[in-house]
């Protein structure tokens, strides 16, 4: 054979099989930057159609998680394969600077502002964590494989941007949106502020749960109001029983609160022999677990009425020396308690807006550090829990505690502390959700945006339909403030106030925050200062990130809105999504985007949350050091983002061997290509063989599936049916047969071209089909593709693909065939018969109907079968009667064929290993077979199928 391997065409490629990708990856990132290939990408975009995803913003604090790879990934595969479509797709990263988390960083170096650093040294050393925090996540952001603007992101610390939100803030007074007012909000103890429903997490909780006795002022009065159906015991008294969980909240309760159409009991009960001298009033629906729990039973029951009927009753304050009233409210529920809920508008937004109804007062008892204030009778000063154990020991020792228990129960937690919260009203400032219609505005155009999943639509409307007013006031030293003066007595803002926001949003462009913290009043309002207080609280973060889409598009011609896409987890339905849609509708009275899109939470293969103390933390930055972020990519890829995303190193080993055979397959065509030009050496479609043919249609057919799987953001389907590609019908089908023809016959030859030429358009079209997913690898590919027709895969868009002629051939029926004769082949090979398939031939036999299908290839028939030989018999008598013309033959799924493969007795050929007959038939090349001998002395077989 030594004499003949120069005339073999063997692979030849720079392209590893290692793909070493941990080592060519930041190769490649850094020649993406010097030859600036985003903005080569911007400049070929100029025109097209545009395609904007406005990027959430990530918070500037603490390494990146698997969270955020999986999230950044997405967005830019997304990009990317909107600009192989043809549009223009700028993509701005962003981050999200201020807010608390980041102030807890420096306060752990330098403590509470006024302790070592001054409020505007803490704000600087605020800027400067965000800012040191933002360069590490950039880092492994970019090194994920992420093309945008990196050296042009957009910060919310930005003063320019800083500036905006402020002017965004002169927009929502404008259209009615802004008031203050004190109202219950969430509240930290340990922030010492106040939160939005996006920074509470539920957690279980014990609490002391307590049902308590609130006398009736008047038992004659229930009396005349009911209709009973005994008189009153002599002496008897009435009590209304609360049930409530925070025993604390008790000395601001205003009201108990009934439902008006409930059924409700005036019950006699007993506890043990005795019978009770206090008639209670329970709702029918939980008398008898409400009594159960207190120890009584019921004598019976002297009236039954609905709520309604004891509207305005008064009661008497279980401890404090004051009257409260019975009210009505269809926040009254039948699930747990008594039927009677403890109201308190301080605590809680069911009970304030039950008593706002009412014209209860709003008495908030308890300071933000989570003690009540000096002056609340009987626990003042005390911190909450404490409290809470006194008004128990209180209630218990004057009769009117009926029962007291630990709960186990999901209660509200803080997202930073995990500390539970309380409800608190205080003076803050709010977006209405109704006095301008708000709330309408957004369920109007929820239904116009496409949801992704379709799901998301009804999420988020059940959320905007029962969501309280926005708080958008912290007390935070590290934050946008609320740039209002407001006057000492009327509690007013100036009646200037616009015109006073634009001239501190201009000086806050030079300055930034520090502009309004540092300024003095006087400077803008002159002798009025002194009637009028300075605003000192922020904003609420959300808010921060909620207007990104006013403040960047201020900032970017190219963000200007509505955007096509946000992309964020599954929580944003109550965070980023939410905000920017109430923002949205409140400045400009639409949705701030057009399409959202909503991917899972990523957990471990076991379905458990990541977790230090699990071990089960899968770090983006050693995947990237180890496999490479390649196989990172894959994963996004091929996980059903919609639902939970789960990764585990066995899970990213499995990506890895998935990556390994897509690498495979794209090293044998660029090998193949070797000596391929294809300015000189493409052939036109109607003269390639049929083979080739049917590959360029199949990859046309498939490139169709993968630009519309795209544009719906199916990445599971285009990795399953690429990956497919790769390994079934290219490696096991269409390279496997063309290995001959490519091999063995001449270099120049019409059969080697062909093959040359689909596995040319091919490649061209998979490397863009891969560029989103496969960023860096595809590049390399990119790099060693003959004649390409740009620096790079990600400055082009899809492939336009050839036409090809109509197939001559049935080539499903060709490829059914392939896999039965596979199956046979190994039956012979697990038998020792055989070492490969070419030590065989094959013979099919098949009634009228099938055998034009296989008859037409003449002895190509054979390069399909990867037998040395394959001959097609026509079987015209019944089966019973042709059963010794091919005994031995096994029945194919094919109806009518029916498939013999044997041991060929023929010598083999030294150079292309078929086994022929006319092996040493020219005596000068006795090893070699007629065909072999022909392809090197100049006369080269002629291909029409295979």
């Amino acid at each position: 054979m030594a004499e003949y391997k120069s005339t073999v065409n063997l692979p030849e490629t720079a392209f590893a099989m290692k793909a070493d990708l941990a080592r060519r990856e930041p190769a490649l990132q850094t020649w993406w930057e010097e030859k600036n290939i985003y903005a080569q990408q911007r400049a070929l975009g100029k025109g097209r159609p545009r395609f904007v995803l406005h990027d959430g913003p990530p918070y500037a604090n603490g390494a990146i998680h698997i969270g955020h790879a999986a999230n950044k990934i997405l967005k830019d595969m997304i990009v990317k394969s909107r600009a192989l479509d043809g549009f223009d797709s700028p993509y701005i990263p962003g981050w999200d600077c201020h807010g608390l988390p980041i102030e807890l960083q420096v306060e752990k170096k330098h403590g509470r502002p006024g302790q070592k650093l001054d409020a505007r040294a803490f704000r600087a050393a605020c800027r400067a964590y965000a800012l040191e925090q933002i360069d590490l996540q950039r880092r492994d952001f970019k090194r994920l494989g992420v093309l945008g603007d990196w050296d042009k992101p957009y910060l919310t610390l930005d003063p320019l941007y800083e500036a905006q939100q402020i002017r965004a803030l002169a927009k929502l007074i404008r259209n009615g949106h802004l008031y203050k007012g004190a109202k219950p909000v969430y509240w930290c103890i340990d922030c010492r502020s106040a939160l939005a429903e996006a920074e509470v997490e539920y957690e279980d909780k014990t609490s002391q749960a307590i049902d308590v006795a609130v006398e009736v002022v008047d038992a004659g009065a229930l009396a005349h109001r009911v209709v009973l159906q005994s008189p009153l015991p002599p002496d008897a008294s009435v009590a209304i029983p609360i049930w409530t969980t925070t025993p604390w909240t008790l000395p601001a309760n205003e009201a108990v609160s009934l439902h008006p159409q409930f059924e409700y009991q005036l019950l006699q009960v007993r506890s043990g022999e005795a019978v009770s001298p206090r008639l209670l009033v329970l709702a029918a629906g939980l008398k008898e677990a409400a009594l159960a729990r207190m120890g009584l039973t019921e004598v019976r029951s002297l009236a039954s009425f609905e709520g309604r009927v004891l509207d305005l009753l008064p009661l008497r304050h279980p401890f404090q020396p004051r009257e409260v009233p019975v009210i009505l409210g269809e926040h009254v529920t039948l699930d747990a308690g008594t039927g009677a809920v403890h109201t308190a508008p301080a605590h809680g937004q069911e009970d304030y807006v039950a008593g706002s109804r009412y014209k209860l007062p709003v008495n908030n008892p308890v300071d933000g550090g989570g003690r009540f204030f000096p002056a609340t009778p009987l626990v003042g000063g005390m911190k909450l829990e404490e409290g809470g154990k006194l008004i128990i020991e209180t209630l218990r020792a004057s009769g009117h505690l009926l029962h007291h228990e630990p709960l186990r129960h999901s209660y509200p937690h803080c997202w930073r502390h995990h500390a539970p919260l309380i409800f608190r009203a205080t003076p803050q400032w709010f977006i209405s959700m109704d006095a301008a219609g708000l709330r309408k505005d957004a369920l109007r155009d929820i239904p116009g945006v496409k949801w992704t999943p379709a799901w998301g639509e009804q999420r988020i409307a059940s959320m905007i339909e029962t969501r309280p007013d926005w708080c958008i006031s912290r007390q935070r030293t590290w934050g946008v403030p609320i740039t209002l003066f407001v006057h000492k007595e009327t509690g007013l803002w100036h009646p200037r106030t616009l015109e006073l926001i634009e001239e501190v949003a201009q000086r806050v462009e030079q300055g930034g925050i520090d502009a309004w913290f540092d300024l003095e009043a006087a400077s803008l309002l002159g002798a009025e200062a002194d009637e009028y207080e300075k605003v000192t609280d922020v904003m609420d973060v959300w808010a921060d990130s909620g207007l990104s889409f006013e403040c960047v598009a201020h900032l970017r011609s190219e963000l200007v809105g509505p955007v096509d896409l946000y992309l964020e987890g599954s929580d944003q339905h109550r965070g980023w999504f939410h905000s920017s849609l109430l923002m949205s509708e409140a400045l400009n009275s639409r949705a701030p985007y057009k399409g959202v899109l909503t991917h899972g939470f990523v957990v471990d293969d076991k379905g458990r949350k990541m977790s230090k103390s699990l071990g089960n933390v899968i770090a983006p930055d050693k995947v990237m050091a180890t496999l490479g972020a390649d196989v990172l990519r894959l994963w996004v890829a091929a996980t059903e983002y919609t639902s939970e995303m789960s990764v585990s190193d066995e899970i990213l080993r499995r990506m890895s061997d998935s990556y390994r055979r897509m690498r495979n397959t794209v090293r044998f065509l660029l090998g193949n290509l070797h000596g391929f030009d294809p300015a000189q050496h493409l052939l036109a479609p109607d003269a390639l063989v049929g083979l080739d043919a049917w590959a360029i249609a199949s990859t046309a057919a498939l490139q169709e599936e993968v630009t519309a799987a795209y544009r719906d953001y199916q990445f599971h389907a285009i990795y399953q049916k690429v990956h497919n590609f790769c390994v079934l019908d290219l490696g096991g089908f269409y390279l496997e047969i063309t290995k001959d023809r490519l091999y063995t016959t001449p270099a120049d030859s019409l059969p080697r071209r062909s093959a040359q030429t689909a596995m040319y358009h091919i490649l061209q079209s998979m490397t863009r089909w891969l560029a989103p997913i496969l960023s860096f690898t595809a590049e390399e590919i990119w790099q060693q593709i003959p004649g390409r027709s740009a620096d790079s895969v990600f400055l082009t868009t899809w492939y336009d693909l050839p036409a090809t002629p109509a197939p001559s051939l049935d080539w499903t029926a060709l490829i059914a065939l392939r896999g039965e004769v596979n199956k046979e082949l190994e039956k012979l090979r697990e038998a020792g018969s055989i070492g490969a398939p070419l030590d065989a031939e094959l013979d099919i036999y098949c009634l009228p109907d099938a055998y034009p299908r296989f008859a037409a290839l003449g002895d190509e028939l054979r390069f399909i079968t990867i037998t040395s030989a394959a001959r097609v018999h026509q079987v015209t008598t019944g089966l019973a009667e042709a059963v010794p013309v091919f005994a031995g033959a096994a029945g194919a799924s094919n109806s009518g064929v029916w498939l013999k493969v044997s041991v060929s007795e023929a010598a083999k050929c030294v150079r292309c290993w078929h086994r022929r007959p006319t092996v040493g038939t020219v005596l000068q090349h006795p090893e070699l077979c007629e065909r072999c001998v022909g392809n090197i002395t100049g006369h080269p077989e002629i291909r029409r199928y295979a």
